[in-house]
């Protein structure tokens, strides 16, 4: 991670070495934080936050769910990304928003201590490599199970939550593999570690429903929209491991990720080798978040 000039840390912005906390801070014990990942892209007029608005929503709804209170407005909040990547001069970055439960008392209770908020913003490439975007990527099924709603909400994006993906995530790279995609308790796919998962099959597309207890995904809904704006069918749909296996193609979705095809599941060569509806998903999809689709320029918040 290459260091930028400053970071807003609750309200001010302040030099990337002096945003810090204390040691005994009651998220960094308890997991009790709530973030967001976006990204900031080139455009033909300056850089561009991809649906800035809509991430931040979910940051508040998740804040929401925690019972977490928070001394920032929605419109601070989203001035305060593009004001963020406008100070440190970038063209295209990742943006990393957190409001988390400070320094005050420990002890599984959060609600006696203050709510403090941090954005910090780096330049950060393709997630799952260059070489992944364009061959695909190999994946394992892993033994652990993702999380649903009787565990935590898996709708807000809580620091807690990826303790789960971490164990799947190292599983995956110790045997082998590029990402790990985890099953449900009943043994349905659910996601990766960090992304949404599709599913292609006679020219259709499917995706797992949200009571798969999966993250309700913004590039997730933007691919959705994306495909049917294109006259590809689209079903929310659960559906099982096995059916990955005989899948036309497989791909994953994501903020950090972009669109990126699963070229292998558990040892087992999927489709052809060949993506042509995810190429197609992908190819669009780089197409709006750089400002090259009319259609989805409402989508982009430039920063100059």
């Amino acid at each position: 991670m290459k260091p930028t000039k400053t970071i807003w840390f609750d309200g001010k912005l302040v030099p990337w070495d002096d945003a810090k906390i204390h040691v005994l801070t009651h998220a960094l014990h308890y997991g009790y934080a709530i973030f967001e990942g976006i990204r900031c892209n080139t455009t033909s007029n300056g850089p561009a936050i991809f649906r800035l608005s809509e991430h931040i929503d979910r940051l508040i709804s998740g804040a929401k769910t925690y019972r977490m209170r928070l001394p920032y407005s929605r419109e601070l909040l989203m001035g305060a990304c593009l004001d963020l990547v406008r100070e440190n001069g970038l063209e295209q970055c990742y943006i990393r928003p957190i409001v988390f439960s400070s320094f005050g008392e420990l002890g599984v209770n959060p609600l006696q201590n203050p709510i403090t908020g941090a954005i910090a913003c780096w330049e950060w490439g393709a997630y799952l490599g260059d070489e992944g975007m364009e061959k695909g990527i190999r994946c394992a099924v892993s033994s652990w199970a993702r999380i649903d709603a009787r565990i935590l909400p898996p709708q807000a994006k809580c620091s807690a939550n990826y303790a789960n993906s971490a164990l799947a995530k190292m599983d995956a790279i110790s045997a082998g593999y590029d990402e790990a995609i985890l099953l449900t308790l009943d043994g349905h796919v659910a996601e990766g570690s960090g992304e949404n998962i599709f599913m292609v099959r006679n020219g259709e597309v499917f995706t797992p429903t949200l009571d798969a207890g999966i993250l309700a995904g913004i590039t997730r809904s933007s691919v959705i929209q994306i495909a049917r704006d294109n006259g590809i069918p689209v079903q929310e749909k659960n559906f099982t491991r096995d059916e990955l296996f005989v899948a036309d193609e497989v791909f994953f979705t994501g903020t950090a990720a972009n669109v990126v095809p699963i070229r292998e599941v558990d040892g087992r060569v999927i489709g052809s080798g060949h993506y042509p509806v995810t190429k197609m998903l992908q190819t669009v999809y780089l197409d709006a978040i750089h400002g090259k689709v009319e259609k989805y320029k409402p989508w982009l918040s430039y920063v100059r």
